[in-house]
């Protein structure tokens, strides 16, 4: 069973490679993502509030705005697929889904700015700080909320497996990206666009 997970697991992360980290650009962001999100992971023990802040406003947003504005969307060449079947098959946040989920993180401040105990959850806000302080306790929440809700939607329509290896997957990025990725700025400094090595791989894999 768990030689099943760990064989799951290497090949959602390939799959997310090949198919979604053609752009040098998008990898080198994702290096800036994994190293501070490894930051926010440690920090997550010490100030939530501090995790949570650089998690969104540095980790995610690197990491989202090299899928949304660099990863080419044309015919994947290497892997033979459309943008659209790539889209449909993608176990995790496809673009549609992470427009859903950064709006409800764009506009949570703005739900808390009118709404200062969030509808009676929270305690209300009284300074600028305390409201930052809040924010990033509701950001911390949509992490949380954005990454339980696709893994038990994973278990309704795949399996229960494919769930729990995919939330595995969200929370180990970090660690494999740092080791994928370290190269890709180097090679973005030199001029290269796009991973040469992708199509090498994918034909040995």
């Amino acid at each position: 069973m768990i030689k099943n997970f760990l064989q799951e697991l290497r090949t959602q992360r390939w799959d997310d490679h090949r198919y979604y980290h053609h752009s040098r650009i998008n990898q080198s962001l994702h290096f800036v993502s994994a190293a501070s999100f490894l930051f926010a992971y440690v920090m997550l023990f010490f100030d939530p509030v501090v995790s949570a802040l650089v998690g969104w406003l540095v980790s995610m947003t690197t990491r989202q705005a090299g899928h949304f504005f660099f990863e080419p969307r044309g015919y994947d060449h290497v892997n033979q697929a459309t943008h659209e079947h790539k889209e449909e098959i993608k176990v995790g946040y496809n673009l549609q889904r992470k427009v859903v989920l950064m709006t409800i993180w764009a506009l949570s401040p703005l739900v808390l700015y009118f709404s200062p105990t969030l509808f009676g959850l929270v305690e209300p806000w009284t300074s600028n700080a305390d409201f930052m302080r809040q924010v990033a306790k509701v950001w911390l929440a949509v992490g949380i909320g954005g990454l339980l809700f696709r893994t038990v939607h994973l278990f309704f329509i795949r399996d229960v497996e494919t769930g729990l290896v995919w939330m595995t997957k969200i929370l180990t990025d970090p660690f494999s990206d740092l080791k994928l990725y370290y190269k890709a700025p180097l090679a973005l400094m030199k001029g290269e666009l796009i991973d040469p090595g992708l199509e090498k791989h994918v034909k040995h894999a």
